[in-house]
């Protein structure tokens, strides 16, 4: 029998001191069958220079004008010739039995994904040696509308659900992606959450892998929207929860779905003040219009203590002023 092909899809842009460690964790897979593609943003550092050097044969290196990951993964995508993908970032890390592990739960399915459980480390943490928790996630599900809302929920909705997926932590079949369309452009942040949510709400079920697993890695300038807080990161962040919720709310008539994005409008509206009061105000009316009141700030202890006394807004405004003198 013909072993299937899986393409595996790295965009880069400047990670030239990171993306050496990211190819060869795909060059160790255990599965037989692999197709490695890596696609250069543009970058402006030695990362085209550093795929260029493991050109073995096993590896296709492409080159785009700076688009951004979306565009880059878009691209690889045309060239990938696999029944199966795997999307890999060029910071993060594959254990050798990734795929093998998810191919064996998969057992030639191509309606469902797989997924694996996430080890998180900081930027130098000596990675292997962090212990491993049991997600909720490791259950599997034949709902996918299910196991995204529970994805979504947060503790405060669904308590033991919600954390997040690392975007290398899926396997997705092809032919899904075909369905489901390529990765949202007109995204930066959140465009895998976007992706993922349109690609799962068109399978039949998802199966967790026990064995194998990945690697996020986690800088001090990290990836989160409250790191990024900036006009585009907000932008696209509020642009992927409007095309996750219009998702499943076409999807579900159930009742948690107003609760859990109103959540999310709620943080990200408490986000973007006072610095974007258009993107505050647009937020704050979307998580109302869903039912939600509260809670009116998300801090730490002294951000809970001023808000009790003076108002979650001046809290709000002496967290980002005092943020604005540490840069």
């Amino acid at each position: 029998m013909t072993i299937p092909l899986v393409s595996i899809i790295i965009p880069v842009y400047n990670a030239e001191g990171y993306l050496a460690p990211a190819i060869q964790s795909a060059l160790n897979q255990t599965w037989p069958s692999k197709q490695i593609i890596v696609v250069d943003d543009g970058s402006t550092d030695g990362s085209l220079a550093v795929a260029r050097s493991f050109d073995n044969g096993m590896i296709t290196v492409l080159s785009q004008p700076n688009k951004g990951a979306a565009a880059a993964r878009n691209h690889g995508l045309k060239h990938a010739t696999g029944q199966y993908i795997q999307f890999l970032d060029a910071d993060d890390l594959l254990s050798p039995d990734k795929i093998s592990a998810q191919m064996a739960v998969l057992n030639n399915r191509t309606e469902h994904l797989a997924v694996c459980s996430t080890i998180h480390f900081k930027d130098g943490d000596a990675y292997k040696n962090i212990q491993l928790t049991t997600e909720w996630f490791a259950e599997g599900s034949d709902d996918p509308v299910d196991f995204m809302l529970k994805l979504y929920a947060g503790n405060e909705v669904l308590p033991g659900y919600g954390g997040m997926i690392a975007l290398h932590a899926w396997l997705t079949p092809k032919n899904l992606i075909d369905k489901a369309g390529g990765w949202n452009e007109q995204l930066s942040l959140d465009d895998d959450g976007e992706f993922f949510c349109r690609v799962a709400l068109l399978a039949a079920g998802i199966k967790f892998s026990p064995a194998g697993l990945v690697y996020y890695r986690k800088f001090d300038h990290n990836r989160s929207l409250s790191a990024q807080k900036n006009q585009k990161s907000l932008e696209s962040a509020i642009a992927a929860t409007d095309l996750k919720f219009g998702y499943l709310d076409a999807k579900t008539g159930n009742s948690l779905i107003k609760p859990i994005f109103a959540r999310h409008y709620w943080w990200m509206g408490v986000l973007a003040y006072p610095q974007f009061k258009t993107l505050y105000q647009y937020c704050i009316n979307k998580a109302k219009q869903l039912g939600y009141n509260g809670p009116k700030y998300v801090g730490g202890p002294a951000g809970h203590l001023l808000t009790k006394y003076a108002g979650w807004k001046i809290a709000r405004r002496i967290a980002y002023y005092k943020q604005s003198l540490k840069k």
